[in-house]
Order: structure tokens, then sequence, then C-alpha cells
């Protein structure tokens, strides 16, 4: 059973208040017309030679158009190799969130996360606008509360689980020297296009430094096509200097404030990231390809699933890892397919990330951050 701290369930999620009181590709039938005449000796095998190559180059650009790059473990990785105290404050966060997942009597609260962007841009597009990142804040409610409307059309077996995370977002109204702010910073950068590296966490690196972690979500967006990532977290229990998400500025927000097109413009990897800020891991739990089905992600009510799903599968999607119905749950935000294909959290999930706010919780600060 969920507690809860007695308030209504935040319905106005739009105006949360923090403070208290293309690339070019010629048609393939235009290509094969116009190669078609050069059947003499010799040619046509090189013309199939030349056909197949280019379906192949197009085949595998269109792949990598459909790839969720999420640069989070990756970074994890790097802090436990530099830190061998990071790793410890790892264990001992996941160890915290285990008891507090199994004790249904846990504290459990309604909590309201003071939010500001940090809009980093070398060129005019990347400055995206106010109305942009106002529809991401929006996203987050309309995900974290359970709220998307498209939680309908999660299939019926996996809807019983899909949990609101009790977990809510607003604009900074303060910043950190005391003066009034609307959530919001912008810095012109000679920087062309930043890196999982955290230069993006830093104004001497072409970036913007943090605002204090115990009082706000820190949400950098830039450019990061050099690793062709969509975002980053920093997990819990890391650097305070770098903690954190960073966001690909074309998958901030939805239409009709995001016009970039493609498959990851309705703002689900900021629901992602942020997901690994609260403490989620992949719903593969990162997998090896030599030891499908044996990584975890430390919750129990997530299918067990070998690697990441991409685009949108069919329901049920069965397979060697979840042989069974309802198979696995591809529709996890915590997963890697197509924004338009992930829809919920879980219970267990909410308990991992609500963990981080109970008593002896590494971000339990920000219940009482009033900016």
């Amino acid at each position: 059973m969920w507690l809860h701290d007695g308030r209504k369930k935040f319905e106005c999620f739009f105006n949360i208040h923090c403070k208290k009181s293309n690339a070019f590709l010629i048609p393939y039938h235009l290509f094969i017309s116009k190669l078609a005449p050069l059947n003499f000796n010799g040619e046509m095998k090189k013309v199939s030679t030349l056909i197949l190559g280019t379906m192949l180059i197009t085949s595998s650009f269109a792949q990598q158009q459909i790839t969720r790059r999420c640069g989070s473990m990756e970074v994890d990785a790097r802090l436990k190799a530099a830190d061998p105290e990071y790793a410890a404050r790892r264990a001992e966060i996941d160890a915290h969130a285990a008891i507090f997942s199994n004790n249904m009597n846990a504290e459990r609260t309604l909590v309201t996360i003071p939010v500001v962007f940090h809009v980093l841009y070398n060129i005019n597009s990347e400055n995206i606008s106010d109305a942009a990142l106002q529809s991401q804040l929006d996203i987050l409610n309309e995900d974290f509360r359970k709220l998307n409307a498209d939680f309908s059309t999660v299939p019926a077996a996996f809807q019983g689980v899909g949990a609101d995370f009790e977990i809510q977002f607003c604009l900074a109204n303060v910043d950190p020297s005391g003066a009034t702010t609307t959530g919001i910073t912008r810095t012109q950068t000679s920087i062309t296009s930043f890196t999982d590296d955290d230069k993006a966490k830093y104004t001497s690196q072409g970036g913007h430094d943090i605002w204090n972690r115990n009082k706000y979500l820190n949400l950098w967006v830039c450019d990061l096509s050099t690793q062709g990532l969509l975002g980053y977290a920093q997990f819990p229990g890391g650097p305070a200097a770098t903690d954190g998400v960073v966001l690909d500025y074309k998958s901030v927000g939805r239409p009709p404030y995001n016009n970039f097109g493609g498959a990851y413009n309705l703002g689900r990897t900021a629901t992602h990231e942020i997901g690994h800020w609260l403490n989620l891991y992949h719903i593969w739990g990162d997998d090896s390809p030599q030891s499908p089905c044996q990584g975890s992600d430390q919750v129990n009510d997530t299918p067990n699933q070998a690697q990441a799903n991409y685009g949108c599968e069919t329901f049920p999607f069965l397979t060697s890892c979840a042989p069974t119905s309802p198979g696995e749950m591809f529709m996890n935000y915590m997963d890697y397919g197509d924004d338009d294909c992930l829809k919920m959290f879980t219970a267990g999930q909410k308990a991992r990330a609500q963990a981080l706010f109970a008593t002896g919780g590494s971000r339990v600060s920000l219940l009482t951050a009033n900016v």
C-alpha cells in the first residue's frame, strides 16, 4: 500500500509552484532508372555491387537514426573507475532503496522538485524557446504522475503495475543568490557540440556551473551530436559539482514547440534520464551479450529482459528472457523505444525513486528547497 502525506493529488500540474506561500537520399526507383542502361559486358555486375552497397549504407544510416543513445551507464562506469568511494556510495544507496521497497509501511510523500534549465547554444537553432522548455516540464509532470494520455494504450496485463510516482516538477523561482528567476539560464558558447565528459556543467569550459544540487534539479540543454547522444544523467551519490541531467536540445519538448522531427521529439528522453537521476536502471539491467537475462534493474515488477528494445515492438513481445505472455515491458520509460512507444513506470520503480526522499535518502534535502 502506498502511503501519502495527506495532500490531494496535484491536478493543476501545468502551473506547479516551487516556492511555498533530414539527410538527402536519392529515391531508389530513380537511382535504378539512371543505372539500368549500363548492362553491357561487365558493367552490370559493378552496378549490382554499387546498388547493394548503397542499400547497405542507407540501411545503416536508417538504423543510426532510430538508435536511442543514453550515456548514463558510461558515466557511472567512469565515476566508479575514478573514485572507489563513489562505488561504495552507490552500493549504500541501492541497499537503502531495497530496504525501503520491502517495507510496506515506508514513508512516501508527494515531492515537488525545483528545476533549472541551463540552455547552452552555439547557433540560434540550439537556443530553444521558453515554450519548448515549459512543454518539457509539462511532459515530466504527466509522465511521473501517470497523467500521460497514452498510458491508456498500455496493455491491460501491465496497467496494474503502472505507477504515479507522486513526484512533480516546477521551474525554480529563486536563484542561488536569492534573486528572482525564471528557472532558465541561457549561455552562448564557442563549443559546437558537448559530450558526456561533463564540460557542459562548467562555465570555465563553455558550459554553465551547477546550481546547488541540494535545492535544484539541474538540466543542461545543448548539442550532444558528437557522440550521437540524446542525453545522460548522473546517478545519486556522484560528485556535487556535476549532479544532474544533460539533454540534446533536439530531444526537449514536443510539437509545436519541438519541430526537429524524428523518433525522439516528444520529450521522453528527459523522462528516461531523470529516471536515472532518481536511481532507476535500464529495464534490461544492462546485460552483456555474453550473459543475457542475467542482469537486473533491481525491480521486481519489471519482466526479465536481455537487451534494449528499439522502435516499438508489438505486444506480446516474447523473448528467451520472457518466453510467456505478457513478455517484455517494451513500453517502460527505462527501455530504449521511440518516444511514442514509452508510456509507463512501475510501482517497483516508484519505490526506488521515493526511497531517495525518505529518511536517510540521498536527495531528501530537495523536500525543503523552497526555491
